[in-house]
């Protein structure tokens, strides 16, 4: 599948934390973003801040999911995992023939800190197995704290990328490293299941020591010559 010049990029479930903290740190690279909710009105609002947030110095519009869904090159899955599949469900159609990013981790209230994952594998395989072949699935971002997206400071924590295809994997390095942050590889989607299940790991760490930044690091091999 050949993926288009990433010019635009659809945030659904972008009203949220972690969301409007990707859609920061991208529409300040220079990406338009597209920020999709179920509300129209919401999602207009959070566009409306985040432009102020940056000067006014980004190309940032507010959708309805399915809206921002149809018109972005590429589209990042930002919801919680109790609407995972329902909104998956309702963008099914106009995904086909795109790489979707899924953020989301499988987490179930009110034990966070415990890994549970869907008979799927994770929460990226479910998706894989909702919008079949003709969209590739990449997993990302799910052990970067949202508390440091928004902030303009160095994030000393990398992020682990899955998917079905390399070309999947790459076109999220890519923004990866659009964000300020270090990616790596991870290999095949099914891989997808070990880095979601380090989120409630994280978060109990986070728990037990009073903080909300802990995060993973690769050592042992070479980093990026600008992240050094």
């Amino acid at each position: 599948m050949n993926s288009p010049i990433l010019l635009t990029i659809g945030i659904l479930g972008g009203t949220g934390k972690e969301g409007k903290g990707l859609a920061y740190r991208w529409a300040k690279a220079g990406y338009r973003i597209l920020i999709g909710s179920r509300h129209e009105e919401r999602a207009r609002v959070v566009a409306s801040e985040l432009t102020n947030l940056l000067d006014g110095k980004a190309v940032i519009e507010g959708q309805d999911n399915a809206a921002a869904a149809k018109k972005a090159d590429l589209v990042v899955l930002t919801v919680p995992y109790s609407a995972h599949r329902q909104t998956l469900e309702s963008v099914h159609d106009d995904l086909q023939g795109k790489i979707l990013i899924d953020v989301t981790v499988p987490l179930a209230p009110p034990k966070l800190s415990k890994v549970q994952m869907p008979p799927a594998g994770s929460a990226a395989q479910e998706a894989h197995q909702i919008l079949g072949s003709g969209v590739e699935i990449a997993s990302a971002f799910q052990t970067i704290s949202y508390t440091a997206l928004l902030r303009d400071e160095e994030i000393h924590s990398d992020v682990l990328v899955t998917g079905t295809s390399k070309e999947a994997r790459a076109e999220t390095l890519k923004l990866v490293e659009a964000a300020g942050l270090v990616g790596w590889d991870a290999g095949p989607i099914e891989n997808s299941v070990v880095v979601e299940g380090l989120t409630s790991i994280l978060i109990g760490i986070n728990k037990k020591h009073g903080t909300a930044s802990a995060g993973i690091r690769i050592s042992g091999v070479p980093r990026p010559s600008s992240q050094q």
